[in-house]
């Protein structure tokens, strides 16, 4: 396994359980609640998302 690839492998792993999380709620709020606050939690868990692939090529 390459160490350059673990550098950043536990911050990624935090970031897509966050991304999931934050997916799931904005849904549960998009659908049950009010639908610009669902939509600003999901774009909220896309940003963190696209924070992930931009690590992931970093490696």
């Amino acid at each position: 396994m390459n160490s350059n690839k673990d550098r950043f492998f536990k911050i990624r792993n935090i970031l897509n359980s966050i991304f999931i999380l934050g997916a799931i709620a904005g849904m549960i709020v998009y659908f049950y609640m009010n639908e610009s606050i669902g939509a600003i939690i999901i774009f909220a868990a896309m940003a963190l998302k696209l924070v992930e692939c931009c690590l992931r090529m970093m490696r």
